[in-house]
């Protein structure tokens, strides 16, 4: 049974850090997936925040929004079948329910559309 399973998301106050973790359950082995984080705000269109690549042998690519460069890092722990997306220096701009996708594509694509699994979400609000 395909799972993505989020996790970490809750109310913070700006400035403040949080890490999200998204546990995943995947037809194959899951460093075979491109992993990726995307978010939706109320009244807005889903977005990508980032993603990072299947494990190959040169490691896996990363790509950030640029919203989200240098606040936030992806990161992967194929032992543990989980993808992680720590937000730092959190803006109320970030305020937004959190999505962990999957595909099988090699590199990471910024197209929602490209993504073949997709967890419930986790909840962050960040208060001014």
């Amino acid at each position: 049974q395909v799972q993505l399973v989020e996790s970490g998301g809750g109310l913070v106050q700006a400035g403040r850090s949080l890490r999200l973790a998204c546990a995943a359950s995947l037809p194959r082995a899951f460093d075979s997936y491109t992993m990726a984080w995307f978010r939706q705000a109320p009244g807005k269109e889903r977005e990508f925040v980032a993603g990072i690549g299947r494990t190959i042998s040169s490691g896996s690519n990363t790509d950030y929004a640029d919203s989200a460069k240098g606040r936030l890092t992806i990161s992967r722990d194929n032992s543990k079948n989980t993808v992680y997306l720590q937000m730092n220096s959190l803006r109320p701009e970030d305020t937004a329910n959190y999505y962990c996708a999957a595909d099988r594509r090699i590199f990471v694509t910024k197209r929602r559309e490209d993504y073949e699994y997709w967890g419930q979400g986790t909840q962050v609000t960040v208060s001014s």
